[in-house]
């Protein structure tokens, strides 16, 4: 019987995590710590069928909680600046609209840094094979966190070795900030996790 074979005949049980992130693992092992298994458990092929079906978030849990609250505010702020009163004050004191953050991170280069949910270019590359990652502009107030559905086609891992924390990536992927859709392409340094980066406004 070919390895593959035997491959083939292991049966696997699903594992999910603290940040509902889906694995699986051999069912005759121990489940290591910070996972546990679900109600399903069956061939390789069984089982990433399973977590593709349930898997249609693949943000950690953490980033999705984070993101709500974020929408929450920006829609109860947009709400206030809409009544004419907050708008006159605003025109008197020359505050821009809230897209104006758009604009700006799209009239250059800008730091970004990838380590505040990436703490190593192992988990980087992780988050890189799921085809989702965390970008964060580091010079605007407060700091602006970006979760970036990849462009796999336009994605450059050529000068990246994930093992030894070194070399150069260039991430590219899209995703809509404060209604209007974006581009972001950023470009990091692997053994510090920091880069450069902006966003381009996709045009429809």
């Amino acid at each position: 019987m070919s390895t593959e074979q035997q491959k083939s005949l292991v049966t696997y049980t699903v594992v999910i995590n603290h940040e509902e992130q889906y694995s699986l693992w051999p069912i005759n092992l121990e489940i290591p710590v910070g996972w546990k298994a679900v109600s399903k458990s069956g061939t390789k092929t069984e089982c990433l069928d399973y977590i593709r079906a349930v898997w249609s978030d693949m943000r950690p849990l953490s980033l999705r909680k984070h993101m709500t609250s974020q929408s929450s505010y920006v829609s109860a702020h947009t709400k206030q600046l809409s009544s004419p009163r907050v708008a006159a004050t605003i025109a008197d004191k020359n505050v821009l609209p809230m897209d104006d953050l758009v604009k700006r991170l799209s009239e250059g280069a800008y730091p970004v840094s990838a380590s505040e949910f990436h703490k190593s270019a192992e988990e980087l590359r992780q988050s890189i094979h799921r085809g989702y990652v965390y970008v964060k502009f580091t010079d605007t107030k407060g700091g602006t966190q970006l979760g970036v559905r990849l462009d796999r086609g336009a994605t450059d891992l050529s000068h990246a070795d994930f093992q030894q924390a070194s070399g150069k990536i260039d991430l590219v992927g899209d995703l809509n900030l404060n209604g209007i859709d974006i581009r972001c392409i950023a470009n990091f340094d692997l053994a510090t996790l920091q880069g450069t980066g902006r966003v381009e406004i996709v045009e429809h």
